[in-house]
């Protein structure tokens, strides 16, 4: 393997290799973070949904979750680059106004924040029902109305449980990234298959690429088991579970 493949000039002389593969890695990054925003706040919603006594609120988060986890990833990308922009007309004339790669920077972030959401939705739930009951009848004992109870009382422990799972969703929603070159986004697995098919060195190319991947999920799974170490409640989260080994 000779690395030094990475510092060459790429064919069109707009820098190196390296260079194209960190272009590359920008937009995985954007795209990742854009898209966990979306699925962060999206999700908290639905899973929130799904533990109300409102049956149609749980009815609907229940159908969202179950149409997103069970379509499979690659074929929702396609929905959304393809199929959804052109059932409106008002939607086509916005979508031929922008230039490819915001438009496929966009379907990106909006197929990974939506499908990622429901994953989110699921957790948050689960998270909410693992509470003892007396939580949220306490919240009504003192004239706490339904969303105060669930904003004050029940969210902030509820979030604190489900960080080792969520840590594995944000992991996972960085390597989904990669699906985005399936509609032609110039993130990091499409620079590194461009890489190979133009200078035949798969080996380096995928080499960079999986050191890459490897370094920007370790960095959020160090990043979040920081954050459950810091907001541990002592006696209710295990010191071991926050010590981050996710």
């Amino acid at each position: 393997m000779d690395l030094k493949i990475l510092l060459e000039q790429v064919p069109d002389g707009d820098g190196t290799w390296l260079m194209s593969l960190a272009s590359g890695l920008k937009y995985t990054m954007i795209v990742a973070a854009l898209a966990w925003i979306i699925a962060f706040v999206l999700g908290s919603i639905l899973g929130v949904m799904r533990t109300t006594e409102n049956k149609w609120a749980v009815r609907l988060g229940n159908a969202y979750v179950e149409i997103f986890r069970n379509v499979p990833l690659l074929v929702q990308f396609f929905v959304w680059f393809f199929v959804l922009p052109n059932l409106f007309v008002s939607t086509k004339h916005l979508v031929n106004s922008l230039d490819p790669l915001t438009y496929q920077l966009g379907a990106s972030v909006l197929c990974l924040g939506t499908f990622t959401a429901a994953r989110i939705a699921e957790q948050v739930r689960a998270g909410i029902q693992s509470l003892p009951r007396g939580q949220r009848d306490a919240g009504y004992a003192m004239g706490l109305s339904q969303a105060q109870t669930y904003r004050y009382i029940l969210l902030p422990v509820a979030y604190r449980i489900i960080i080792p799972p969520m840590t594995s969703e944000l992991m996972n929603l960085i390597k989904n990234t990669a699906l985005g070159y399936s509609i032609g986004l110039v993130e990091l697995f499409f620079r590194t298959r461009e890489m190979g098919e133009m200078t035949f060195r798969y080996y380096e190319a995928f080499t960079a690429a999986t050191v890459a991947y490897v370094v920007i999920a370790m960095i959020a799974n160090r990043a979040m088991a920081v954050i459950e170490k810091r907001t541990a409640i002592p006696g209710f989260i295990s010191g071991a579970s926050a010590g981050g080994g996710h």
